[in-house]
């Protein structure tokens, strides 16, 4: 019986560990081919792409002609409820993570099984900034506005939204810093789905280089270096 059970053991541990090598093996390749290469754009608006080192957001201007945000995004659901900030940064992930994980140290396995498994629910995460500085963690681009409509339908097709078509505002007391806020939102995190997957297909929404799929941030900047 214990030769047995250590035999079924064995080939359970390389079965998961070839899994394991497999997904890695993929999301490794079809994050270097790369899509929209080619593309044609204008400079009618700027946006950002910025990284802490491990999720990606996409930054847009708060308001212009084309869209305006705070009509949604208040900036009475920040701690500073101010005004005079001109970019927005739109972040999407797991709601439980997001709201009990505010520093890594705060990371419970339960909640980390739980995000990878595509079992919990989504949020977006809203940081209001009153300029954006271009470096090696925040790329500017320029796009036409056909591409920023393409880009703010996307966005905007990734909130919950209640009865009256209006985005969710999360109630909750936490904050990882004075300008920023939770919505609800739709689809659910999993290992096929990270947050940086959801920026990536933002910026191919919107006709922008991007990987063809990825769950890391960083192959999304290489292809802006």
């Amino acid at each position: 019986m214990s030769k047995r059970f250590l035999k079924y053991t064995a080939r359970f541990t390389i079965g998961f560990l070839s899994l394991i090598t497999f997904y890695f093996l993929l999301a490794f390749t079809l994050s270097r081919i790369s899509v929209n290469n080619k593309a044609s754009n204008s400079e009618d608006i700027t946006i950002y792409i910025m990284t802490n080192g491990i999720h990606t957001d996409i930054v847009v201007p708060s308001k212009n002609s084309l869209q305006d945000w705070t009509r949604e995004i208040k900036y009475s659901h920040t701690l500073a409820a101010d005004s005079s900030y001109n970019y927005l940064a739109f972040g999407w992930g797991d709601k439980k993570f997001y709201l009990e994980t505010p520093e890594f140290s705060d990371l419970k396995i339960s909640t980390a099984l739980r995000a990878i498994s595509g079992l919990s629910e989504s949020a977006m995460h809203i940081t209001f900034y009153k300029t954006v500085v271009e470096d090696q963690h925040c790329k500017k681009l320029h796009i036409s506005k056909a591409q920023y409509q393409q880009l703010v339908e996307y966005i905007s097709a990734s909130f919950s939204k209640d009865q009256n078509g209006n985005f969710i505002h999360i109630k909750t007391s936490i904050h990882y810093d004075q300008t920023d806020a939770f919505y609800e939102a739709i689809g659910s995190y999993s290992i096929l789905k990270t947050c940086n997957t959801w920026a990536n297909n933002g910026l191919k929404a919107s006709n922008q280089k991007a990987c063809l799929w990825t769950i890391f941030d960083t192959p999304i900047f290489q292809k802006y270096k």
